[in-house]
């Protein structure tokens, strides 16, 4: 007889005896709980007996989850995730992960056999394109689901070429506005694919100015994080030249607002409401610290005046004014309001600002009347936005959810920074819990007012900690964590403050894999793309640093990078022939999801895409 394990033990206690669970029974001996639940001659059939228990019999096909007699079962297991880490091809002075000293990852990578990379951006995380780079959603997304899912830019691509944006009823709802009021698009003016793409909110305006809008207004982001900071120029005159367009088919369009994304407007995780609250007063009322008559000039003014000069991601805030003073792009009663970025995490805040007459986040001066939508829905479980002009992703048959449907206990961990991707996206673009009896979530409140270079250790010791206590807690069955600091910092373009950030993160992870060794466990550990591993700029043909014509400095890299990412596994309770399989050459993030399960003991589900194992 071979007892059921701990997991279908809490599961069944969970469900028979009203919600006490198995830590409550410590002086019960595995067999009498065994023999007394259900009499079992295979782990497979225990397995099959908690999905029963839990859902019914009708699911129990479609969920239970397989042992796969090759990997026992029951083991800690660990799954961190090593934020913006890339393995990149070009290994100098300017990649912070190679030209760190870190002893932890060179020694798990030279195991034969449990090191290699998958790639993480384009088509292998549902982008439309090899040249866009991914990003901490998709990665996450595929992380969490095992599945190729095509992603918001792609949607939107699609529903721009189908016209389908503008034939739903989010664009309706939008519409009644065009004939006496306004359209407002606030969006990330970029072409970085990661939260927005300038060309779909181009589409967007010249849509709905063929289909009746006769006033636009435009309320900007700038980005200099997803691309190169000193592009917002670039990007503003490019949006100017869409106003002179709509200008010439009788629309009345101008740029009314704008700010840096991470000063104004996009902040995530409500980490920082005042942020949203400055961007609401910005697009919404048209009061903010500086006026301008132009775009283009504004931002050039902000970008020179203040010592030391702030990238185009924290340019402050201004508002475009006529020539008596007052803003152009004011919403109004009756206006329409469309938040055009299709990513979720930074939306949200402001989604429920707009949306939301219950509201107390913060006090808002005047709440216009308007018509709102959202490119895309930002959150499926509240339903926000209730308009969309894009249907989002639907992600089914998650890693949390069939962990949760088989009894299996389940701790996420990150900082607030992170701390959606490791529930949020990695559940599928899901809020709350499959079952709250069995996944615990923690959130390490991330430091804010400050830029993360300023402190780059970040969270990292405190993750690591609460990564620790859960292993050795022996209350989960698998334990999930992410350190941000290796893509927060990343972002900031400081290479030294970059390099300590990887630094920490490899003596952190040091500390879990002997956590994991100590306790018998196996680990696996993968990045969700790549951001530290390059910190310059480089010329296309030579790859060396590109300079500042001006000063001759570098100049730094704050976006994402189109390396793969490494995936490490391990551990003092894996059986020693299991290894890499040869192959998969193109294999992606969406292929670490079946790994992990197969590490955990269990066949990969059907319609996942192929183990690495």
């Amino acid at each position: 007889l071979r007892w059921s394990s701990k997991a279908t033990i809490t599961a069944l206690l969970s469900r028979r005896l009203s919600g006490f669970h198995f830590s409550a029974f410590p002086f019960l001996p595995y067999s009498f709980l065994s023999v007394s639940l259900f009499a079992s001659s295979s782990s497979s059939s225990s397995s099959s007996s908690v999905v029963s228990s839990i859902m019914g019999k009708g699911a129990e096909a479609e969920w239970a989850l397989k042992p796969t007699n090759v990997i026992p079962r029951g083991k800690p297991f660990l799954v961190c995730v090593l934020d913006g880490w890339g393995e990149n091809k070009i290994k100098d002075d300017y990649n912070a992960v190679s030209s760190t000293p870190t002893p932890c990852y060179d020694a798990l990578s030279a195991v034969q056999g449990r090191f290699r990379t998958v790639k993480a951006h384009g088509p292998a995380v549902g982008l439309p394109t090899w040249d866009d780079m991914g990003n901490s959603e998709v990665g996450h997304n595929a992380l969490g689901s095992g599945q190729l899912i095509d992603q918001g830019a792609r949607l939107v691509d699609k529903a721009i070429e189908t016209e389908a944006m503008f034939e739903g009823d989010g664009f309706k709802h939008i519409a009644q506005a065009f004939d006496a009021n306004t359209l407002h698009v606030i969006t990330l003016l970029s072409d970085g694919g990661v939260h927005s793409r300038l060309n779909q909110a181009q589409a967007l305006m010249l849509g709905a100015a063929k289909r009746g809008a006769k006033k636009i207004r435009l309320h900007v982001l700038l980005d200099g994080r997803d691309v190169p900071d000193g592009t917002s120029i670039n990007f503003l005159e490019e949006a100017n030249k869409t106003m002179e367009e709509l200008k010439a088919m009788g629309c009345d369009a101008c740029i009314a607002s704008g700010g840096g994304r991470m000063h104004i407007t996009m902040d995530r995780y409500e980490a920082d409401w005042e942020m949203v609250k400055r961007g609401y007063e910005t697009h919404i009322l048209g009061k903010a610290p500086n006026t301008f008559t132009d775009a283009v000039e504004g931002v050039k003014t902000l970008r020179s005046q203040q010592d030391p000069k702030p990238d185009d991601q924290y340019v402050p805030a201004f508002v475009i004014v006529d020539g008596e003073g007052a803003p152009v792009g004011k919403v109004v009663d009756g206006d329409a309001v469309v938040l055009a970025n299709f990513r979720a995490d930074r939306m949200v805040e402001m989604s429920k600002a707009l949306e939301y007459e219950d509201f107390s986040s913060f006090e808002r001066e005047e709440w216009p009347k308007m018509h709102f939508a959202g490119l895309m829905q930002y959150d499926g479980d509240l339903g926000l936005p209730k308009k969309t002009l894009v249907d989002a992703p639907s992600i089914q048959r998650t890693c949390s959810e069939f962990l949760a449907k088989n009894g299996l206990r389940t701790f996420a961990c990150s900082e607030t920074q992170k701390f959606g991707h490791v529930t949020f996206f990695w559940n599928g673009n899901r809020s709350g819990y499959f079952d709250e009896k069995l996944e615990t979530y923690v959130e390490i409140p991330s430091d804010v007012g400050i830029t993360f270079d300023v402190a780059p250790n970040m969270k990292a010791e405190e993750i690591c900690a609460a990564g620790v206590e859960a292993l050795k807690s022996g209350k989960f069955d698998h334990v999930r964590i992410n350190f941000a600091n290796p893509d927060m910092v990343g972002h900031t373009g400081n290479l030294e403050a970059t390099k300590q950030a990887v630094a920490l993160c490899d003596a952190k992870v040091q500390e879990l894999v002997d956590t994991v060794n100590e306790l018998g466990g196996i680990y696996l550990i993968t990045a969700d793309h790549g951001n530290a591993d390059d910190m310059v700029q480089r010329n296309k043909k030579t790859k060396e640093p590109a300079k500042n014509p001006e000063t001759g400095e570098n100049l730094a890299l704050t976006s994402h990078t189109l390396a793969p990412v490494p995936v490490l596994i391990g551990g003092s309770g894996l059986p020693e022939g299991i290894k890499f399989k040869e192959g998969l050459e193109d294999a992606g993030l969406a292929n670490v999801t079946g790994t992990i399960m197969n590490l955990m003991g269990y066949e990969t589900p059907e319609g996942w895409e192929e183990s690495l194992i």
